[in-house]
């Protein structure tokens, strides 16, 4: 058979076969990985020709996946906030609320009587000043251990993430790769290994079936085989196996202890943040709830001596009522405002980050898989169909360019 190899009139284009189709395993299998991923909105006309990265065309249906199978696993959103010390929240929110005291005071009785306010003596106005900053500490204390105990029914963790992800596709984009880059990187690179080696079965059967077809046909094999083999070494076997002296496990799976630290980087730094949590307490579909909350809250701060002293200072008896709402609107906007300092948030985040990484190491293969394993579930059979297709027609090219078949 090698005899009839080397002579062969045609040994080096049967030579390269397998190089040709180690080459078509790695364009199928990368342009599978680019299909994923890319593009991050729909290019084409719709509803039949065109294409949207799998990722991003499901990226509602990928953030709640991923809240279901993975972050409901590591901790409720009220042990996370238990975790972020709710009493430095408060100490935070009470020192940069008291730092613009007199603007946010300014602010609110001059939209009411600007007239009057501003030709107030500067002694009775720091007065003012003075009794609504002694008045905020305690006001913050009791709104932070209020919203703490009561998290989970002021947020809904699930929608909290689909929100963020659905404003911004990139960032779910982002994480997949971030997390998975190693994999999909294997995904790609084997595409030669494996299309190499499903070219030297090629090659006898060329020499002892020399039909035009096989060499599209094959091609058609190695796109679907080598994406398919690339995703099953991805995520089997689950659990490590024994062969020989070796033990088998998923690559993906393998890497459990590295991927949970980039998993929890990622997720504390963009996605289970303090700053998306406060704003989703104060903006998110429960955002009544919250609302409701700080006011009751505030009937000390309301009825006592500072709303009430301005009252009488400035627009009367007859004002005192719309004056109360303005102050209840602001404290509504200054509940998420402090929360925009990055260093205070990374802070907080950093704490639950460790939780959140260690509590993904110790989760079943079964449920780790869950993290990544959807990017190529979703429609993986077009990207196998695709990788196919490619394959049959780098076959034909060979075909017709290689061995001048017209």
């Amino acid at each position: 058979m090698l005899d009839s190899f080397f002579s062969h009139p045609d040994f080096w284009k049967l030579f390269s076969i397998p190089f040709i189709a180690g080459a078509v395993g790695w364009v199928t299998n990368w342009a599978a990985v680019q299909m994923t991923f890319y593009p991050l909105e729909f290019i084409g006309i719709r509803p039949i020709f065109g294409w949207q990265g799998i990722i991003p065309s499901k990226v509602e249906k990928m953030a709640g996946i991923v809240v279901e199978k993975t972050l409901q696993k590591l901790g409720s959103l009220d042990e996370f906030f238990r975790e972020m010390e709710p009493e430095k929240i408060a100490a935070h929110l009470t020192k940069s609320i008291q730092a613009r005291m007199e603007e946010y005071v300014d602010e609110v009785m001059t939209e009411r009587n600007s007239v009057l306010w501003e030709n107030l003596p500067l002694v009775v106005r720091r007065r003012v000043y003075s009794r609504a900053r002694r008045a905020i500490p305690a006001v913050m204390d009791n709104v932070v251990e209020d919203i703490s105990r009561n998290l989970e029914s002021l947020v809904d963790m699930k929608h909290m993430i689909v929100s963020r992800m659905r404003e911004d596709k990139a960032l779910m984009v982002q994480m997949f790769k971030e997390v998975g880059e190693p994999e999909f990187r294997f995904v790609t690179n084997s595409g030669f290994y494996f299309g190499f080696l499903f070219g030297l079965i090629q090659v006898p059967v060329f020499i002892f079936v020399p039909g035009n077809w096989v060499l599209p046909l094959f091609g058609f094999i190695v796109g679907i085989a080598t994406n398919w083999l690339a995703l099953n070494v991805i995520f089997r076997p689950l659990n490590p196996v024994r062969v020989g002296p070796f033990r088998v496990q998923g690559l993906f799976l393998k890497r459990q202890k590295d991927v949970a630290e980039s998993f929890a980087r990622l997720t504390t730094e963009e996605l289970v943040t303090l700053r998306n949590i406060m704003y989703q307490v104060v903006n998110g579909p429960r955002g009544d709830r919250t609302k409701a909350l700080i006011k009751r809250h505030l009937k000390p701060l309301l009825s006592g001596g500072v709303v009430r002293t301005a009252a009488q200072l400035t627009v009367g008896p007859g004002g005192y009522a719309d004056l109360k709402r303005a102050v209840e609107d602001k404290a509504v906007d200054l509940a998420v405002e402090p929360f925009e300092d990055d260093n205070f948030n990374r802070e907080r985040s950093s704490i639950i980050e460790r939780l959140m990484c260690d509590r993904m190491q110790a989760l079943s293969s079964v449920e780790f898989q869950d993290l990544l394993r959807p990017a190529f579930q979703e429609d993986e059979w077009i990207l196998i169909l695709v990788g196919g297709f490619l394959g049959a027609m780098a076959g034909l090219a060979q075909l017709i360019f290689v061995f001048g078949v017209a």
